[in-house]
């Protein structure tokens, strides 16, 4: 294995939605054969259960290792945070003879390391077994210390991190890099994703805004085979009805006024890899037609052209809109939706994922933010926590996740409290017109005052005001300039 391998899946995977027990194992595999050790295994302290759950390579007999901490070499090393060489034999006092006698398999040499955070909390335990030739020497505790190391790294930049932290309360679970949630539904959601991933076949991501559909559309590409090339999105409801078949295709010089060169499109530009048509069910009639040639014949021709191409592309799709109703209604064509979902995702409200689920966001929320954002020692009080359990986040994790960034930055001591999360206070939200005592106002003076409400908290910074708002600068700047 090269030395700067490690360095180089960090720097991928801290921008990737990777299985993430895939990546590990992958990564013991590797470490096993650079140690010439007969077995390794990485286990994760679940600080929610004050135990160490194991990873494995080479390890056929058992799933999953449990270890309390303390018990065993490895919880031994958990607890001190010390590497440990047992040269030869199993008679070191702190080896746990359970395990050899569920699996039996015979233990003669052992070497185990911590691994760090960046705060030098000990997050996870390599442990390694049976050198092939020997003993494990000097030199085999000094790679693996360097080697623990960018493990530490490693895990610092996926989603683990926060549920490695010594203040999680749930215990340890996961699947995808951020991607966060138990949920039987979101269980559900793994288990489609990971066999979409296995095979080309066309996935439709279905849910309301701001669900994660996205997220779910990265993980089925970079766990598809074609995870080295090019993954394009085009956002069917952001384009002009008459510029989303030229988005898609490309034309040829001279096709239209201003054409004056020949321009590829993105089914090109996706080539390899995966096309991800966000807001399908915004598709303009005379476009579907064409899309549905392409996803049956996986061919294409640009505007202008009077010949076809191969498209060698993979195909997600989302969409929040009901499609059946759209069919019925004559705005999107049978065919086409029954060509679409071959594999369908529904991605569940956040309201409906439950109180486990929306505790992990949020906990995974403020960590990422506090640490996005160098803010030491952020902590959520109980009343903030219950005042976030009792909203219905209609923006569901999208607006969860832009509720705690405003409320990380700008808290000014870092405790977090009610106050500082830019909610609708929930009695005027519900409180009738008759109740207001008021006329009924315009929608845009509404929308108008709910904006200035958002800046304010915001203290002016308007880039952080848009993003909480779900809309661009040059969108709320628009807005703003309507006063």
């Amino acid at each position: 294995m090269q030395v700067d391998w490690l360095t180089a899946l960090t720097q991928e995977v801290s921008h990737r939605e990777v299985d993430l027990d895939r990546m590990l194992r992958t990564v013991i595999d590797a470490l096993t054969e650079e140690l010439q050790a007969d077995r390794g295994t990485l286990y994760l302290v679940d600080p929610g259960r004050r135990e160490l759950v194991s990873r494995m390579a080479l390890l056929p007999e058992l799933s999953e290792i449990r270890l309390r901490i303390g018990e065993g070499v490895a919880g031994w090393v958990a607890e001190h945070g010390e590497l440990v060489n047992v040269p030869l034999g199993n008679e070191d006092p702190r080896f746990a003879r359970r395990i050899d006698a569920q699996t039996g398999y015979r233990t003669m040499s052992l070497l185990a390391a911590p691994v760090r955070s960046r705060r030098g909390d000990t997050v996870a335990v390599l442990q390694f077994l049976n050198k092939r030739r020997g003993v494990f020497t000097n030199t085999d505790e000094e790679l693996l210390a360097d080697r623990s190391a960018r493990i530490a790294r490693l895990l610092d930049h996926t989603s683990l991190a926060a549920q490695l932290s010594p203040g999680n309360r749930l215990p340890l679970a996961f699947r995808f890099n951020h991607i966060v949630g138990e949920s039987a539904a979101m269980r559900d959601v793994y288990r489609r994703t990971a066999r979409a991933a296995a095979t080309e076949a066309t996935v439709l991501l279905r849910g309301e805004t701001g669900t994660g559909k996205e997220l779910v559309a990265h993980a089925v590409h970079v766990n598809s085979a074609r995870y080295d090339a090019p993954f394009v999105k085009v956002d069917c409801a952001a384009l002009p009805a008459n510029l989303v078949e030229n988005e898609l295709f490309g034309h040829e010089r001279g096709a239209f006024t201003g054409a004056d060169r020949r321009a590829e499109g993105k089914v090109h530009a996706a080539k390899g890899g995966t096309l991800f048509l966000d807001e399908i069910g915004e598709l303009p009639l005379p476009v579907q037609g064409k899309l549905l040639r392409l996803l049956q014949d996986r061919t294409f021709h640009r505007v202008g052209a009077t010949g076809t191409e191969e498209a060698d592309v993979r195909f997600v799709c989302a969409t929040h809109r009901d499609l059946e109703s759209l069919v019925e209604q004559g705005a999107f064509r049978r065919d086409l939706y029954y060509r679409l979902r071959v594999v369908e995702i529904v991605l569940p409200n956040l309201r409906d994922r439950g109180r486990d689920d929306l505790e992990r966001l949020i906990d995974h929320f403020v960590f990422e933010h506090a640490r996005r954002h160098k803010r030491q020692n952020v902590q959520l009080t109980s009343r903030a926590r219950e005042a976030l359990y009792a909203y219905d986040w209609p923006g569901n994790v999208r607006e969860l996740e832009h509720t705690i960034e405003s409320a990380v930055v700008l808290s000014a001591d870092g405790r977090l409290e009610p106050e500082h999360f830019p909610l609708p206070d929930k009695e005027r939200a519900i409180a009738s017109p008759a109740a207001d005592d008021g006329p009924i106002r315009p929608l845009e003076e509404v929308e108008l005052e709910y904006i200035r409400h958002v800046l304010d908290r915001c203290d002016g910074n308007k880039s952080l005001a848009a993003r909480l708002l779900g809309i661009g600068r040059n969108t709320l700047a628009r807005k703003l300039d309507k006063v």
